[in-house]
């Protein structure tokens, strides 16, 4: 099918996406926040201006008080999605983002604006969860991947918008409490967007189809799907069966991801969500300007503008992944982009540990990387950006796709929520640590984050088999065969050769659980 023949479903797939505009937004705005005087002034005092930042742990609990909220966001998501549909579960949260949105916006104090950054976590955590369910459950098999990296687009033109308009108020407000006020209070309006306008668009077919409605999924697949009524009803029969096996089999509960065959597919989601953080992407998402700063950018109004660039690069990577995903795989990309990923993280931290020099500041109290030579410098902000690149149209989108494929439709919210909690747990915990990291380790923990790509590449390529162009019905095909992939790939090649036998046959038509 052209395009044209999909207009519906990209329609709806991009609207969703607004959740993570909400999320990108509001990972990136915090990081520039975080570094502005009357900011500075409001959440550290006169000694907070006089260094320039806030503490390490008053930074990491700003930043890590979302990431806790937004573990239970990912969590309350997976039975709010089945109870109360998809769609209005993205209004819910929406409207719950809107809220903390105001409280961060009016923060006086310490206690409110982590209060403040709780609550919004919540939300995001959930949305984070909720949209590319929502994307994954109208899309066909074949812009299946296309349409949730949509999602991870919104989040990457998200961070983009806030690195600008941060930049932007420092200059026109520096000083002002509304340099950092105006910012905070704009996420309201994608926000308030979402929650209204999402009420116009359809409801998940196969929601509807476990709820009993079948007459109105069919309505909707109609709709949403710009073809046959042959090839609608063969969807829609599919999607029933499915359901009224997994009700044969009562496979509703969360014990079911205890054993095979969920077992494994929790544990590859939960792994792969893990990994994504594991990159280090965040802690550079979240403490650019002072990463920007340890390369020699010592200006703060310099390091804004490196870190809008760094918005700038991965919107633009990203579009790579919209175009490609489904023709390239999910392997092929995860695999390219961990190598990558890995020698920028690697020349990062060998060139700051070759040219760098660690001082402590005895007016800040911190330790301080001093890089004098100017071309090192400008290969860690060259790095800086080909990591960001690499992330962007490989982990990014990849690994959110890749969670909402894999589980059967009754279990589908509740195993995303786990895999989307995974993600955000892994985040928090990153994000507490690596301010320290960056003041004790220095270039050591880019040196710690590249060994980590190197081993993410070499455990997608043992594990984790390829989902392109399996309808989420297939999955149990996909799933069924060895756990090791490269042993699942010569017994198929195996099978192929030993033409006529009918053993061959039948053994290749067994599927084995994990």
């Amino acid at each position: 099918m052209t395009a044209s023949k999909h207009f519906q479903v990209y329609l709806t797939g991009c609207f969703a996406a607004i959740g993570g505009l909400l999320f990108g937004y509001d990972t990136g705005v915090i990081s520039g926040v975080l570094t502005m005087s009357d900011f500075l002034l409001a959440f550290g005092g006169a000694a907070g201006v006089a260094r320039g930042s806030l503490t390490s742990t008053v930074s990491g609990s700003i930043v890590g008080i979302m990431l806790v909220g937004c573990f239970f966001g990912a969590l309350i998501a997976g039975p709010s999605g089945d109870r109360l549909s998809r769609k209005y579960s993205i209004v819910l949260f929406s409207v719950v983002f809107i809220i903390s949105a105001l409280l961060q916006t009016g923060s006086s104090n310490l206690f409110m604006l982590l209060l403040s950054r709780l609550v919004a976590g919540i939300s995001v955590g959930a949305l984070s969860m909720l949209v590319p369910v929502y994307q994954s459950e109208i899309a066909t098999k074949k812009i299946r991947g296309r349409l949730v990296s949509l999602q991870q687009w919104a989040i990457t033109i998200g961070i983009a918008v806030s690195f600008w308009i941060n930049y932007g108020t420092d200059i026109y407000y520096f000083g002002s409490s509304a340099a950092w006020r105006i910012p905070l209070a704009l996420q309201i309006v994608p926000a308030l967007i979402l929650a209204v306008g999402i009420l116009f668009f359809p409801f998940s077919p196969r929601w509807l189809m476990t709820q009993g409605r079948d007459d109105e999924a069919l309505v909707v697949l109609t709709k949403i799907r710009s073809t046959t009524a042959v090839n609608v009803l063969d969807e829609y029969n599919d999607i029933k069966n499915e359901i009224n096996l997994e009700r044969e089999e009562s496979v509703q509960s969360y014990s079911q991801f205890l054993y095979p065959p969920l077992r494994r597919r929790l544990g590859l989601g939960v792994s792969i969500q893990v990994l994504q953080q594991l990159t280090g992407i965040n802690s550079i998402m979240y403490y650019a300007p002072e990463i920007f700063k340890q390369a020699g950018l010592n200006d703060q109004r310099a390091s804004l503008l490196a870190t809008g660039i760094n918005g700038v690069v991965i919107v633009l990577a990203t579009i790579p992944a919209i175009l490609y995903i489904d023709k390239l795989g999910r392997r092929f990309v995860l695999i390219s982009g961990a190598c990558l990923m890995a020698l920028s993280m690697l020349i990062i931290g060998g060139t700051m540990g070759t040219y760098g020099s660690t001082h402590f500041n005895e007016t800040t109290r911190a330790v301080e990387v001093i890089i004098p030579n100017r071309n090192a410098s400008f290969v860690i902000i060259v790095f800086v950006y080909v990591f960001v690149a690499s992330f962007a149209y490989s982990w990014g989108p990849t690994a959110w796709v890749y969670c909402t494929e894999i589980f059967p439709l009754s279990m589908r919210s509740k195993g995303t929520s786990l895999t989307t909690a995974a993600n955000w747990l892994t985040n928090c915990i990153v994000s507490f640590l690596v301010p320290a990291m960056l003041e004790s380790l220095t270039y050591r923990t880019y040196l710690v984050f590249g060994f980590l790509c190197v081993a993410m590449g070499i455990i997608i390529y043992l594990f984790y088999p390829e989902t392109k162009g399996k309808s989420l019905e297939d999955m149990d095909l996909v799933f069924g065969r060895s756990i090791l992939v490269i042993n699942s790939s010569r017994t198929k090649k195996r099978m192929k050769s030993m033409n006529g036998k009918t053993s061959s046959h039948n053994q290749s038509n067994q599927i084995y659980y994990f």
